[in-house]
């Protein structure tokens, strides 16, 4: 019974796929101004993860960005993202350590890369976790801080009290095997 239990793990663990993929992971951006506070959000997500070049790679179309609200995602898309110019947000990184991953397992990951939106790059860092589901997927959460000032991204003076500074960015996504 031992050594058929070895097995199993070591087939459910060895030459399987180490790249992953997703094309409808989930973005949300929290704006908390001193009189405002919405959301926009975003299930176009795509971008992978490559265990074996320890390479994380993901990108959004920023027109699918939604608040809710049609004529302020107007003008979030025409006045602050500039969207025509400027229409994807990307992040490149890797992790400080790839995680051992085991089915169930919930790793804590710490990615160092960079980000790039409205034209500007900078290098960030993204805190999050990441589970290896019983279908052999990875679940990837994560969350980091986005100053807009950071990024040459404008807040006009009239709506300073209605739009954030600080945009808290929250990643969730499934990302399925792709068998090499």
């Amino acid at each position: 019974m031992k050594r058929l239990l070895l097995f199993l793990y070591f087939i459910t663990t060895v030459g399987q796929a180490q790249t992953y993929l997703t094309e409808t992971g989930n973005v949300n951006f929290l704006s908390k101004a001193a009189l405002n506070e919405f959301n926009g959000v975003s299930d176009q997500l795509q971008g992978l993860i490559d265990l074996d070049q320890n390479l994380l790679d993901f990108y959004l179309d920023l027109n699918t960005l939604k608040t809710g609200i049609g004529l302020r995602d107007k003008h979030m898309r025409d006045n602050y993202l500039e969207t025509e110019e400027f229409p994807f947000a990307e992040f490149t990184g890797k992790m400080n350590s790839v995680p051992m991953l085991s089915i169930g397992s919930k790793s804590p990951v710490t990615a160092i890369g960079t980000f790039k939106i409205h034209g500007v790059e900078r290098e960030i860092e993204v805190k999050g976790t990441v589970n290896k589901n019983e279908k052999g997927e990875l679940e990837l959460e994560a969350e980091f801080d986005l100053l807009l000032s950071d990024f040459s991204i404008p807040i006009p003076k009239l709506v300073f009290y209605e739009l954030a500074e600080n945009q808290k960015v929250t990643i969730k996504a499934t990302l399925t095997p792709k068998m090499k």
